[in-house]
């Protein structure tokens, strides 16, 4: 069964706006994983406007499932702060500083000896990489030579032409996870994964181990409570 893993960057921005601890970081990643979530996943940026850097310490704390930091690689404070903590995956992005969101996986082409060398200085430490790519096979492929252990493929496109044609929408990521188990690559997945859409991913996805998803899973949590929506979401991957 693939592993869910919750983001939790909106909790945070929920507590900031208010100032305060309500409601708690750490309370809400001790229950998504009573919930049942496999894993819990943050991204902290630079202006700390969700995920603040001391969050990822005291996460590290309580964490009993797999802790995945996400980040841009490029900030050197970012790389201390995983290096420091060692999560048991580090997921790399190619943001740049103050993106809203991430909107697109590496060229493993073009930033191939980049990616050599800052993924040997996580895999050095003993953890384990992922790094963001396009359904795009030739980027999958270059992939394998950075020496990552894992893509997780950025499924914005998949989701927002999902309702037009799903069959359309999905194939780009099929041949991309066909591409990645030729080469040795474990195959994660995020970005704009749903109630809606998420069931039909995780059937057609061969080899698809892990998948992070928090926006739409907070904003469920609204209607159906946290700890039946996680349900919910877990249901989909069966």
């Amino acid at each position: 069964m693939t592993r869910l893993s919750v983001n939790i960057n909106k909790i945070a921005t929920l507590r900031n706006s208010r100032g305060g601890n309500n409601p708690d970081l750490i309370q809400v990643a001790k229950d998504c994983e009573r919930f049942g979530a496999q894993g819990i996943t943050v991204h902290p940026r630079p202006d700390e406007r969700h995920i603040r850097y001391n969050d990822v310490f005291e996460l590290k704390k309580i964490v009993t499932t797999e802790f995945n930091i996400e980040g841009n690689c490029q900030e050197q404070k970012f790389v201390d702060l995983v290096l420091t903590n060692k999560p048991e995956q580090v997921t790399l992005v190619p943001d740049v500083l103050g993106q809203l969101t991430s909107n697109h996986g590496w060229d493993t082409i073009a930033n191939q000896q980049y990616l050599q060398t800052i993924i040997k200085v996580f895999k050095d430490a003993g953890i384990r990489v992922s790094i963001f790519v396009d359904p795009i096979v030739e980027m999958v492929e270059a992939a394998a030579l950075t020496g990552t252990d894992r893509i997780e493929l950025y499924t914005e496109a998949y989701a927002s032409h999902f309702h037009q044609n799903r069959e359309a929408a999905i194939t780009p990521y099929v041949n991309a996870a066909i591409a990645a188990q030729k080469v040795g690559l474990g195959i994660n997945a995020g970005h704009d994964l749903d109630l809606h859409n998420l069931q039909y991913f995780a059937r057609h996805i061969p080899g698809l181990e892990e998948v992070s998803i928090g926006h739409a899973l907070v904003s469920d949590a609204l209607y159906y409570g946290l700890e039946n929506t996680i349900q919910l979401y877990l249901r989909q991957l069966k």
